[in-house]
């Protein structure tokens, strides 16, 4: 990297801006699913910058109230407790006007004239501050990075011209990787409204000659969803023993989810050994995963083979329905999941949780009719889920080059 200088957070030129933790702080009745100022959650920032399915608001009354954590275009999202380290960049795209961090976040605001947000946004990603964020940070049960320790951490600093080079390389990867997001959410919609529509409303082909019984079609069963589906557990082998980690096969858990139907990769592998110790089976390909505890309730299809951790359940669907129409049903039916879940500290789902949820199955044609319109369009989810995959592990690869000057631009 030419005529870089190396600099701390300390002397860096943006400002740290903590959220208020004042008496104003928003109780949880006051919050809404909607209204004026959106209010951060751990769940609206991820490793891959905003995610706005579940969001909640406060007043106009309220955002006036609090004196620090205000949001301004191009500010740089920064969460400093539980899981640390997610960055995301209010940049233009962003639909909101109002936002707000909570108390387990920063606000990096640049001076623009020296730093670029798209920049510091990318440094926030590297291997180099990610590496010294985890020798910096305290706390076991609830990790945290205080602004004082965050200082501390140094980046390389080069001329405007250069990180408007290396922000742009970095966020071409990052639109296409952003499209192919898109273009799986349609799909995985298009599939999604078909189930509603044939399985929920019960618009399906034909339904205008079949006898409804009990508000339920003629020939269709209602079992639970235990007497649906196989219900399988997972573990984990001792973390202390390195032969067991760092292998070839995929070893799936809550931090794993994703918001595609499929999971491909993990971030935590086994070796043969590792799978002979460990109370997880090697499960197919198409096997859904849901977590049961924590975050409770998603679900998720393996890409490829994985086993599991102890906070999830593998599901295998039981004739005469399959692992799409599985998958499909669970995605819809997860609320009673949820609502049925269990636990003082964290809600979960126990096995016997499968036994109070009805699940209805469908005349076995109306299945495979469903089936073979929802295959295709996994499929194509598939192709452009591991192009993504192969996206981001190139960007992954070049942002530290790039960000070290291994690579000029």
């Amino acid at each position: 990297m030419s005529r870089a200088t190396i600099t701390d957070f300390e002397a860096a030129p943006f400002e740290i801006i903590d959220g208020d933790r004042g008496k104003n702080y928003p109780k949880q009745n006051e919050f809404s699913d909607s209204g004026y100022c959106l209010f951060l959650s751990a769940t609206n920032v991820t490793r891959n910058g905003f995610q706005f399915s579940k969001c909640q608001f406060v007043t106009e009354q309220k955002d006036e109230a609090l004196r620090k954590g205000k949001l301004q275009r191009e500010d740089v999202v920064l969460t400093t407790r539980g899981t640390i380290g997610n960055v995301a960049h209010f940049n233009t795209s962003v639909t909101y006007e109002h936002m707000r961090i909570n108390s387990g976040m920063v606000i990096l605001r640049c001076k623009v004239e020296k730093i670029l947000p798209t920049y510091l946004y990318h440094f926030l990603r590297s291997p180099s501050f990610h590496g010294q964020v985890n020798s910096l940070k305290s706390g076991v049960a609830q990790p945290q990075l205080p602004i004082r320790d965050m200082r501390r951490i140094k980046m390389a600093l080069p001329l405007l011209p250069e990180q408007q080079r290396i922000a742009s390389i970095l966020s071409s990867y990052d639109h296409l990787i952003e499209n192919n997001r898109r273009r799986i959410q349609l799909l995985e919609q298009a599939a999604r409204l078909l189930y509603k529509e044939w399985f929920v409303h019960l618009c399906f082909p034909g339904h205008e000659h079949v006898k409804i019984i009990d508000g339920f079609p003629e020939g269709w069963e209602r079992r639970t969803a235990y007497e649906a589906m196989d219900v399988l557990s997972g573990g984990t082998p001792k973390t202390k023993v390195p032969d067991y980690w760092d292998g070839d096969i995929p070893f799936f858990t809550p931090k794993d989810v994703t918001d595609s139907p499929y999971v491909s990769s993990t971030e935590k592998t086994l070796t043969e050994d590792g799978l002979r110790k460990c109370n997880s089976k090697l499960y197919p390909k198409n096997t859904v995963f849901i977590t049961a505890r924590g975050t409770v309730g998603k679900v998720n299809l393996a890409q490829t083979e994985m086993a599991m951790n102890q906070s999830c359940y593998a599901l295998m669907a039981k004739p005469p329905i399959n692992q799409y129409y599985l998958y499909f049903a669970l995605v819809e039916g997860v609320e009673q999941f949820r609502s049925r879940a269990v636990g003082a500290v964290f809600d979960a789902i126990i096995r016997d949780t499968f036994k109070l949820i009805p699940f209805v199955i469908p005349e076995h044609t109306l299945i495979q009719m469903f089936s073979d319109y929802a295959l295709p369009i996994l499929q194509q989810i598939a192709v452009v889920s591991d192009e993504t995959r192969k996206l981001t592990q190139a960007r992954d690869l070049l942002l530290p080059r790039l960000m070290n000057g291994e690579i000029t631009v």
